[in-house]
């Protein structure tokens, strides 16, 4: 099985950015091929690697789930055989990764089996890959409801502030809380300023029982590929946030794998 991994945090940390360049150094280093999960309905992970996503699950569940009513499903089709087709347009095939897009579900009512449908495709599909990367919302939404598979390491993500840094006390509490069984679940602090992020929110996430992998340090490079529109993936190697973010990766990715 892949080894999956999860970062999350609350918005606006840019945890979006590090889980697109943790991505591209999975495969920089030949440790591909990826499945990349954007399960965050709010982040753009496929503009951070730079490609279009057209089709998310989110529209094909709620397609399913009203597949009665509209008639939408051949008469000669299962719903899970028609989620299987539905399911290969959705997912954005790369020379080195693959990736799909979860988006948010907009109607009301109980799609449990419809997740049910959605969390076979996934085991089915994750076989083929040997890291899975998702992108999460705070909420880690898709773990909480078991659609995507268990997860080997989280990756919490928070930015300088004492609220992000409780934010991601939050978060790994809610670790426990859903009984997730991580091998480890590591703490990153990012855009920090010169200077660092200050004792106070380093004592704040100590306190937290947060376990620091790192600090990436602010750099301004990520703002002009943002203002500019360029992936952020494209960023250079030596760039202040990457080099930050490779000592990380290195730290706490799997060796040998």
């Amino acid at each position: 099985m892949a080894y999956t991994i999860a970062v999350a945090g609350k918005g606006g940390t840019g945890k979006t950015t590090l889980c697109g360049i943790l991505i591209d150094t999975l495969c920089k280093e030949g440790r591909g091929p990826v499945l990349a999960v954007d399960a965050d309905a709010n982040s753009n992970l496929n503009e951070v690697m730079g490609v279009d996503a057209p089709v998310t699950l989110g529209s094909i569940r709620e397609d399913i789930k009203n597949a009665g009513a509209s008639g939408s499903v051949p008469v000669s089709m299962t719903k899970q055989d028609y989620l299987g087709v539905k399911f290969a347009d959705a997912l954005i095939e790369e020379p080195d990764y693959d990736m799909l897009v979860m988006g948010r579900t907009q109607g009301t009512g109980c799609y449990c089996f419809v997740n049910g449908l959605l969390k076979t495709q996934l085991e089915r599909l994750s076989k083929n890959y040997k890291y899975i990367v998702a992108d999460n919302e705070a909420g880690m939404e898709h773990l909480s409801r078991g659609v995507l598979p268990g997860v080997n390491l989280i990756l919490i993500v928070s930015d300088c502030s004492l609220r992000g840094v409780q934010a991601a006390g939050r978060i790994r509490s809610l670790v426990g809380e859903l009984g997730m069984k991580p091998d480890a679940v590591r703490f990153i602090i990012n855009r920090a300023p010169e200077g660092g992020p200050g004792e106070s929110v380093l004592r704040e996430a100590g306190k937290l029982g947060l376990d620091l992998a790192g600090i990436v340090p602010h750099d301004a490079m990520i703002y002009d590929f943002d203002r500019d529109g360029r992936p952020t993936v494209e960023l250079p190697l030596d760039s202040p946030a990457r080099s930050a973010l490779s000592e990380i990766f290195a730290k706490v990715l799997p060796h040998g794998k």
